[in-house]
């Protein structure tokens, strides 16, 4: 099989299943992480909390909650064969902790189930524009979030200043790019043309292996208008003269070269000579 294409399949290949017999002996040493979740939380975790024991105990992981510091643990034992499970524990507590319910939070212990936490309160300083971004994931009455969730088959919530996803491999990349990009004010409504623009694109064998760029809507910038400033023309220099220009005639220096100074003072004296 070429290179290449085991690249262009990575989606379709299928990943052998992990099972006890693969590894039969018990671990070195213990591994363990912790969680903080906030106050809020508090209530819900403890009423789910002998449900998540049940469901990790099934996976031989150890899991204790700490009220009085905030945070969740989950720990391996001697029973566990599985080397990826505590990470995918450490992923369920973590989605717990940001308001994920546990229906969904326990999905991620599937083999074929991951889950990505999307950091957006450093995406933008302004508060009023976070905001506004941010409701534009949501969409109104939730509609943009649902159909972000349609077509890449994911769980996605938004809350504060993360947004958690929960879904395949390749759903959580196009959901963290369609955040990003939102966030960069980019509406998304151009992601999900192209996602459905795709899924149609998919199903027609004879398009399946062409260049779809024609086919996906181009982002159009608003380019703003900007006033051409007048040229302002450049005095033309003279030759060199080391010395500075001559000082600015007052206006009785120019009535003294002219003669009208002597002219006014004999006008002055026959009006006195009269009177």
């Amino acid at each position: 099989m070429d290179s290449t294409a085991a690249i262009d399949d990575a989606w379709k290949l299928q990943i052998p299943e992990f099972r006890p017999e693969d590894n039969p002996r018990p671990f070195l040493e213990e591994s363990s992480f912790s969680i903080m979740f906030p106050k809020y939380r508090e209530k819900y975790l403890r009423e789910c909390w002998p449900l998540v024991q049940n469901t990790l105990d099934s996976h031989h992981i150890k899991a204790e909650i700490d009220v009085i510091h905030g945070n969740m643990t989950v720990k391996t034992t001697r029973k566990t064969w599985d080397p990826y499970i505590i990470l995918k524990a450490r992923d369920m507590i973590q989605l717990l902790a940001r308001s994920v319910p546990f229906e969904q939070a326990k999905k991620v212990l599937q083999d074929e189930i991951s889950a990505d936490i999307i950091k957006i309160g450093s995406l933008v300083r302004n508060k009023e524009k976070f905001l506004k971004r941010r409701q534009r994931i949501i969409g109104p009455n939730g509609c943009t979030l649902k159909c972000i969730e349609l077509l890449t088959n994911c769980y996605v919530l938004v809350q504060g200043q993360t947004v958690a996803t929960l879904g395949p491999h390749k759903g959580l990349v196009q959901v963290r790019r369609i955040v990003t990009d939102t966030m960069k004010n980019i509406h998304p409504v151009y992601s999900i043309k192209a996602l459905m623009i795709k899924r149609e694109l998919e199903r027609d064998p004879k398009l399946r292996n062409e260049n779809w760029e024609r086919f996906l809507p181009k982002l159009q910038s608003k380019s703003k208008s900007v006033r051409k400033k007048p040229k302002i023309q450049k005095k033309k220099k003279g030759p060199y003269n080391p010395f500075p220009p001559p000082p600015t005639q007052s206006k009785v220096d120019k009535q003294l070269e002219s003669g009208e100074l002597k002219l006014l003072k004999k006008k002055k004296d026959k009006k006195s000579n009269k009177s």
